[in-house]
């Protein structure tokens, strides 16, 4: 089969397609035949250096993502699942390729009328969001900041916090990506690269801190007494720097870290899903890359060049 291969770390260019052997169910698995593979933020910073959630063996085919169709199963799996159209976490790995063996009960079913795409580009980003916004509670007319609000998770909490009856302050880079953010509802957008972005957010309740480095921090000053960060990304390369003596002192709660267990954050997963389905939310997928032009995919999201869901193809 075809999959695309990282053997060494570094640029976008280490990624390289090439031949693979099958995979072949085991006990407990089934074989999904790959439509669509996700890819994360999380996902190019570990090409580059190794570090992340995954542990790294090299050589391996990346991704952590999936959707498709169950093509075949492993003995003591109901052969019944033979053609269910579902989304899977594979644990960081075999994501980039025609076809993964998985185990079947990780897998979720796809509801009706959700097409796979959508449900892929739900898969890691509607999880995530839905948590967010689960744990932070915004309520009507408070004001919650979204930082990277263009991007594949942000997109997803300017919607959601905006059914939640929140004003919405959404943080971008340049007039693109402010852009998808009014498109998607939100009262007030903000380039943060721009001088004095903070002056134009004003005070807020919800800081949703995608970023962190000095932008996640600059967004943390905003926040009053009562006030509630949820750090979950460092796409500036670095956390937020938040003493936590100086947030217990300001009064604001700062959360960082793991928003649930696996059973929750698969609950996460189907509310994200039930709430496509009810036509509720809608992920935005800005670009699609064939599976052979990987690298292209992780050079434009390195580049900033992307806005929502970056997905691909198989």
């Amino acid at each position: 089969m075809r999959a695309v291969w990282l053997r060494e770390f570094g640029g976008p260019e280490v990624l390289v397609a090439g031949d693979a052997p099958e995979p072949v169910p085991g006990p407990g698995q089934v074989l999904v035949e790959v439509a669509f593979a996700n890819i994360t933020f999380v996902e190019t910073q570990f090409r580059a250096t190794g570090a992340g959630p995954y542990r790294p063996v090299l050589p391996m085919i990346p991704g952590n993502g999936v959707g498709g169709l169950v093509a075949a199963v492993g003995a003591g799996v109901d052969p019944a699942l033979v053609g269910t159209r579902v989304v899977t976490s594979l644990g960081g790995s075999g994501g980039y390729a025609e076809r993964a063996a998985v185990d079947a009960a990780q897998l979720i079913p796809v509801p009706d009328g959700v097409p796979l795409d959508v449900a892929v580009a739900l898969l890691a980003d509607g999880r995530t969001a839905t948590a967010l916004v689960r744990a932070a509670a915004p309520r009507p007319g408070e004001r919650v900041l979204v930082e990277a609000a263009a991007g594949g998770v942000g997109t997803l909490l300017v919607q959601l916090a905006r059914a939640a009856g929140a004003t919405v302050v959404a943080a971008v880079g340049g007039p693109r990506k402010a852009q998808v953010a009014r498109d998607l509802g939100a009262e007030t957008v903000v380039d943060y690269t721009a001088p004095g972005w903070t002056d134009e957010a004003g005070p807020v309740d919800v800081v949703f801190d995608g970023v962190g480095g000095e932008i996640g921090r600059a967004a943390f000053g905003l926040l009053g007494r009562g006030g509630r960060m949820f750090t979950y990304g460092l796409a500036s390369g670095a956390w937020a720097d938040i003493p936590a003596a100086e947030a217990a002192e300001r009064g604001v709660t700062v959360h960082a870290g793991s928003l649930g267990g696996p059973a929750e954050m698969r609950a996460f997963t189907l509310d994200a899903l039930g709430e496509a389905a009810a036509g509720r939310l809608r992920p935005l997928i800005g670009q699609r890359f064939p599976l052979e032009k990987a690298a292209d995919a992780h050079a434009a999201m390195g580049a900033r060049a992307t806005v929502g869901k970056t997905l691909l193809e198989i």
